[in-house]
């Protein structure tokens, strides 16, 4: 069967067997959209992300239906797509089942489409009891449950339901062209539900998703899209006017356009490994019409870059697990493993090493990651000041997040932000 033929079920279950491989959903998804027709591709988002985002609820949940446990990704991702439109959509039963025993067909997958229709039938004559069961659920995969269990015994259920729902879609206001007062009065003429965030004084919360390039603005540059909780970032650096700052790991730029629209340093340098990804930065700087003539834009590896000389400041979003995040990249449940923390956790420090050696003397560091885990943030910090007496914490006073030993940590909350880490040093003489 050509692939242009295959129903909207079956070109999700081939995304999900994609991910199950270990790739990421973007790069998925960049491949499979073209294929889906353009009036199918809000039903062929919802459910591909869905179904990552309730995997392993809805894995604990077939468990007591099988005589033995699955060990077929085919299967895998054909029960679970059909469960996840019988339990959290509105999407009729009989269609739900059909259409997905007929993918199950067309994939090749004949020989099992016999087992996905008799359990699909069973949920759906107990549909109540089985969305309970799937409500009760963590919904992580075991390494991950274990770690935040133990990282955050007080605030572990409520961090598993919430990074269950849907994260809500945030704007950044481009200040340089618009208050946010003014922009909100714009949305409200425009019929569009939104709300200013608490935590950031340029974020805004819309109500309902949709595609931002439709929103008022969008092309003149009147805002970004960025999480509120990663819009903390340019309200904790000190003043940048006339300072000469380095955004480490900058791709796709949302930080160095927020430094850009708040500041106006005498030089801000846009580092990152992925050249292709830097494309983004100066992108998006045109068009938030943001001026580049002070930006330089560097392709390098931070573990071994070296400025011309010493900075004033450094803004560092380490490479992290994403566990933060795992809302907006549900695919982060099936690709993360275990062991990738502490390789991550080597790749910080050798990061944080190095652009140490960058920083002048009363220079600011301001350290960021988008995880949940201690090993990348808390203890990463313990880890640093014990080897650089040179460093001192400058502590964040605040009403948001908890304080750690070093450093604030925001968890992801319903209807706000995400998991982000901040903490921000001092180099002394």
């Amino acid at each position: 069967m050509n692939k242009n033929q295959f129903n909207l079920r079956a070109q999700v279950i081939k995304t999900l067997l994609a991910v199950q491989n270990g790739q990421s959903l973007s790069s998925v998804l960049n491949q499979h959209i073209n294929i889906v027709s353009e009036r199918d591709r809000g039903l062929y988002h919802e459910l591909t992300l869905g179904c990552l985002r309730q995997w392993y609820s809805l894995k604990a949940i077939t468990l007591p239906l099988l005589t033995k446990p699955l060990d077929n990704e085919a299967l895998e991702s054909c029960l679970y797509l059909g469960l996840y439109q019988i339990l959290c959509t509105r999407i009729p039963v009989h269609a739900a089942i059909s259409e997905t025993v007929n993918a199950a067909k067309q994939l090749g997958f004949e020989p099992m489409s016999g087992l996905v229709n008799a359990i699909l039938r069973r949920v759906s004559r107990e549909t109540s009891e089985f969305q309970t069961a799937l409500n009760n659920t963590h919904g992580l995969p075991s390494w991950l449950f274990k770690r935040l269990k133990k990282d955050w015994p007080d605030q572990f259920d409520e961090i598993c339901q919430n990074l269950k729902q849907v994260a809500p879609l945030t704007l950044r206001v481009n200040e340089r062209q618009i208050s946010r007062d003014e922009y909100l009065d714009i949305l409200d003429e425009e019929q569009i539900d939104a709300r200013p965030c608490t935590l950031s004084d340029v974020g805004i919360v819309l109500e309902q998703t949709g595609n931002i390039t439709h929103l008022p603005g969008f092309e003149e540059g009147g805002f970004s899209v960025q999480d509120e909780h990663a819009q903390l970032c340019a309200m904790l650096l000190p003043n940048l006017d006339d300072q000469v700052v380095v955004d480490a790991c900058a791709a796709p730029g949302g930080k160095t356009a927020h430094i850009l629209e708040r500041f106006n340093p005498k030089k801000l340098i846009a580092l990152d490994h992925d050249a292709k990804r830097l494309l983004r930065v100066s992108e998006n700087l045109e068009r938030l019409v943001l001026d580049q003539d002070n930006v330089e834009i560097v392709t390098a590896d931070a573990t071994t870059w070296q400025a011309k000389e010493t900075v004033d400041c450094i803004v560092l979003d380490a490479p992290c697990s994403a566990t933060g995040v795992i809302r907006r990249h549900p695919d982060i449940r099936l690709l993360r493993q275990s062991t990738d923390i502490a390789q991550t956790a080597a790749l910080q420090q050798q990061i944080l090493q190095n652009m140490w050696q960058q920083l002048k003397v009363g220079g600011t560091l301001l350290y960021i990651t988008c995880s949940i885990l201690k090993a990348e943030n808390e203890q990463q910090m313990a880890v640093f000041f014990a080897e650089h007496p040179d460093a001192e914490e400058i502590k964040i006073n605040a009403d948001w997040g908890i304080e750690q030993t070093y450093g604030r940590q925001l968890l992801p909350t319903a209807q706000s932000g995400d998991g982000f880490y901040y903490c921000q040093i001092k180099k002394l003489g």
